[in-house]
């Protein structure tokens, strides 16, 4: 066999143990084929190599395993592993202590791939951006995504093992990540579909302080300039309101967040008007008479810094995908979002766009990592 001398699937060179066991992979089990091929290492100079469940307990030992943590399938295949490692310890091949073999039920979750031939498959037929793409469950995707170790560690954490298989919901995973990130991340703001708000009774530019962390006074405040144009979210105006729509409508009322009431005037030229209320600055005496249900965040036109944010979704549409037929072909928008000026330096850190989620700096532009509440189901 070691030679060459037989065609691959001839021979076998199997492991003598008990033809009678009654746990099959007792019963002599294959440990050696012939396989022709090219080995990236040795290239042809071998032409017989190790069957797997015979290879991974001797790996094991001899990388100094301690306990090898496998899934439930494998649970048949510990009498091997364990008799296997046994006889070559005896021989003084091997140093005890020996590797212990323990199985857990797999994490399955929902909305995710795991298998190593499915991912090939997204990366190789170009259905994701490479191997670290942030909507695949790789260390390198999830690094770029934004998923922080502390939350990938809480998760664990909530989670837990079992041996019992079971499949664990993706906003499970989301949830903890806004829970960490709401404690680490600075408040901004963004605006990612903007349309332009002129205030037509307001013609200066001032500074308005604004708290980094509403929970976390001990984090200061930043300056956030305030003028005559501002962006808004296209989706903050109605010229006929919705029931329940309580933003900016003719004739309505809004705060600016920690800025002035603005009454609407309606839409102009492909931008909305409105007049500023002198007396409704934020924290100013007498502003709180100003009875509002709307509070929408703005950024300065003139200010704004623009960059690229790019909407991660779940990369399958359903919960349990089988494969690429599953793919959400909306687990990805870009936009070209206008910012507030801090979010020119902010590339180090998680940050929050308010109202929207969390997001990180990542080549050029921003990712979000999870939004402010999971809205999939709605």
């Amino acid at each position: 066999m070691k030679d060459g001398q037989h065609a691959d699937g001839s021979h076998v060179l199997r492991a003598k143990i008990d033809m009678r066991s009654p746990n099959i992979n007792l019963r002599d089990p294959a440990i050696y084929r012939i396989r022709k091929a090219a080995h990236h290492r040795t290239g042809d100079k071998w032409c017989i190599y190790p069957m797997y469940t015979y290879a991974h307990p001797i790996e094991d030992a001899v990388e100094k395993v301690s306990h090898s943590i496998c899934t439930l399938e494998f649970e048949d295949q510990r009498p091997f592993y364990d008799w296997l490692l046994d006889k070559l310890a005896e021989g003084g091949l091997l140093q005890r202590p020996l590797p212990r073999q323990i199985e857990f039920a797999r994490l399955n979750l929902t909305f995710v791939l795991l298998s190593k031939r499915k991912l090939i498959q997204l990366v190789e037929e170009k259905h994701v951006d490479g191997w670290d793409d942030p909507r695949l469950p790789t260390l390198a995707g999830a690094r770029r995504r934004g998923y922080t170790p502390e939350g990938l560690r809480r998760f664990a954490d909530r989670i837990g093992v079992a041996k019992e298989n079971s499949w664990i919901p993706f906003e499970d995973l989301e949830g903890c990540m806004r829970e960490h990130l709401n404690e680490v991340a600075p408040r901004r703001m963004a605006v990612l579909d903007p349309v332009k708000l002129v205030i037509e009774n307001y013609d200066k530019t001032e500074m308005l302080d604004v708290p980094n962390h509403p929970q976390k006074p001990e984090w200061g405040k930043r300056q956030v300039p305030f003028s005559r144009e501002l962006w808004i979210e296209r989706e903050d105006f109605q010229e006929t309101p919705q029931k329940g729509f309580f933003r900016l409508f003719p004739g309505n009322e809004v705060r600016l967040r920690f800025g002035y009431v603005v009454k609407c005037i309606g839409m102009k030229n492909g931008a909305v008007h409105c007049t500023l209320l002198e007396d409704s600055k934020s924290g100013t005496p007498g502003s709180d008479k100003h009875k509002v249900k709307g509070n929408i965040h703005w950024v300065s036109a003139k200010h704004a810094h623009q960059a690229e944010v790019r909407l991660y979704d779940r990369l399958f549409k359903v919960a349990q995908p089988e494969g690429i037929e599953h793919l959400n072909p909306d687990s990805l928008k870009k936009v070209t979002a206008q910012m507030e000026p801090a979010l020119s330096n902010d590339k180090a850190v998680p940050v929050q766009f308010e109202r929207h989620g969390y997001f990180v700096f990542d080549r050029g532009g921003f990712n979000r990592t999870v939004t402010l509440r999971d809205s999939w189901q709605k």
